[in-house]
């Protein structure tokens, strides 16, 4: 699969400096609230590192299959180049693992099964990982327009999945951004900030599920 030429038709038409905004806020707000403001931070599937370079995290790390990520990243941003199953990481060492529309990407429930597992040998003990992406239960109609889509997950599946990787569980929400940048909420820092400290906001607007677990 051409994922470079993919997803340049996919965001020809996305603002990148709308995107980033977005982005910081998101970022900030999930370091604050759900990260509890982790010193060591992993994003396993960087892409264009629109989290990673907003994250304050003193230490960042990514990983990317195409060499393409090291023109996004923050030059103080650890990048590694491969496969997320099968490239050499530090076991026990991160305290936070943020993980944004991925695991759908992945071929099977196994290899999501075994992604959480890798996942859960780099964390400290009481470090907190989220994952935030589509809900099919809220996004079934549009789910497969995505070229890369191949794996059906729901809040709840991907809540067993953490679990049965050895995390415990410590937030579920079913609705939390909406599905793309091409719709949904207008883009102004302040209305992004206020759109995420209002959950009940998210009833109305979200598609994707967001999920926060901690490792014991």
């Amino acid at each position: 699969m051409n994922y470079k030429r993919i997803y340049s038709y996919r965001f020809e038409k996305v603002d990148m400096e709308k995107k980033n905004i977005v982005w910081n806020e998101i970022a900030h707000f999930l370091y604050d609230t759900q990260l509890t403001k982790p010193q060591k931070m992993l994003d396993p599937a960087g892409g264009l590192c629109e989290f990673i370079n907003h994250i304050p995290s003193p230490e960042r790390w990514t990983i990317d299959l195409s060499e393409e990520i090291k023109k996004y990243a923050d030059p103080q941003i650890k990048t590694i180049i491969g496969n997320n199953l099968e490239v050499d990481l530090p076991e026990n060492y991160f305290d936070g693992v943020f993980i944004s529309n991925f695991l759908e990407h992945l071929n099977s429930q196994f290899e999501v099964a075994d992604f959480l597992e890798r996942m859960f040998k780099a964390m400290r003990s009481k470090g907190r990982i989220v994952i935030m992406g589509p809900n099919f239960r809220h996004t079934y109609k549009d789910y497969f327009n995505f070229a890369d889509h191949t794996v059906i997950l729901t809040e709840l599946g991907v809540a067993e999945h953490l679990y049965g990787a050895g995390f415990n569980i410590l937030e579920i929400y079913d609705k939390f951004l909406p599905l793309t940048f091409r719709r949904g909420l207008p883009v102004s820092r302040f209305l992004i900030n206020t759109y995420l400290k209002m959950p009940f906001a998210w009833r109305f607007f979200g598609e994707q599920f967001l999920l926060v677990a901690e490792k014991p």
